[in-house]
């Protein structure tokens, strides 16, 4: 397997998210990386409708596509026209958890937020950050709270 080049953002549309795709960013220049941004989708079966955190997003019968709604206008509120050179948008069916987990084993590092969306969600999504630096194959950066991206030298700093 090719050496790890990327670094794997989880996204799900909270605010906890959108600060983990500023830290993917900044992260992943050093290293020449490109920015791979991965949003899980599943369909409740109790209540038929998608878990993924879709905020301002009336469900439709195709969750799939519902999700990637959430995930380029995440990005775009982020980014704008700014977007990382090379980024890689990828909406994946499973527990956020495992498809990040998943998606850890040819990435160079993974970022995620420590929390996602309030209320119980909120807690089901704090155990993805958990579960993620359990069992992710790279290393984990899991943000808290609303910290601002690292300053990271430049290469003109350092002559």
């Amino acid at each position: 397997m090719p050496p790890a080049r990327h670094v794997v953002v989880g996204v799900d549309g909270s605010e906890s998210s959108r600060q983990a795709l500023r830290w993917a960013r900044v992260l992943a220049a050093p290293a020449a990386s490109t920015v791979e941004a991965v949003m899980a989708w599943t369909l409740h079966t109790e209540w038929g409708v998608m878990s993924a955190g879709m905020d301002g997003i009336v469900p439709t019968t195709d969750p799939e596509a519902d999700a990637k709604e959430v995930l380029i206008a995440t990005v775009h509120e982020v980014f704008g026209d700014d977007r990382p050179a090379g980024m890689c948008l990828s909406v994946r069916e499973g527990h956020p958890a495992e498809v990040l987990i998943e998606a850890s084993r040819s990435a160079l590092l993974l970022v995620v937020g420590s929390r996602g969306h309030g209320g119980f969600a909120g807690l089901l999504l704090g155990s993805v950050s958990a579960a993620c630096t359990a069992h992710a194959s790279c290393p984990v950066v899991v943000l808290h709270g609303d910290t601002p991206p690292p300053q990271v030298p430049s290469k003109d700093d350092h002559q």
